[in-house]
């Protein structure tokens, strides 16, 4: 049975359910499989041995959702090592074209849509919505997470320089 928190987060003010534990820095980080733009399976131990941050976002084609994978794309460029994923349940195809028409080309855009394995594991899922919470993960080399937040106001920012900063003390531990 899926654990079912309520009242964490909200969408344009209304309470949602988040289907999945809460993941907790500390945590050893839960294993995934989502697709990659070619439709290839993406699972945690892809990116074993390299820090990672995950970014979750709803849909790569709405406001918020486009500024925080654009901010993420330009912070990966100045953090060698570091590899960035985002994840959302947008097709393959649109993750592709959104990349595509955004130049994106220092992160990896992954798609939950099959199957919600991702958002489940990491507690992002909306069962309302069947779309994912904003959030931000930092998994180190070890796939212990170092950071995690979970955005209250699903149409709000995350906190880019606390997740950045957690990335750069994950590759100097």
């Amino acid at each position: 049975m899926t654990i079912e928190r309520k009242g964490v987060v909200t969408m344009k003010g209304n309470p949602v359910t988040l289907l999945g534990p809460e993941i907790k820095a500390g945590d050893k980080a839960p294993d995934f499989t989502v697709l990659a733009n070619d439709m290839s399976p993406v699972t945690l131990a892809d990116g074993k041995g390299t820090v990672r941050i995950i970014s979750v976002v709803p849909s790569v084609d709405t406001p918020v959702c486009d500024l925080q994978t654009r901010r993420f794309n330009q912070e990966a460029a100045s953090l060698p090592g570091v590899k960035v994923l985002t994840v959302s349940v947008d097709l393959p195809f649109a993750q592709k074209r959104w990349c595509g028409a955004a130049g994106a080309e220092n992160i990896q855009t992954v798609s939950d849509h099959r199957d919600l394995s991702f958002g489940t594991a990491y507690g992002v899922a909306i069962k309302e919505l069947r779309l994912l919470a904003r959030a931000v993960f930092v998994i180190d080399k070890h796939d212990v997470v170092t950071y995690a937040e979970y955005v209250p106001e699903v149409t709000q920012h995350p906190n880019y320089e606390a997740a950045i900063l957690a990335a750069k003390e994950a590759l100097n531990a």
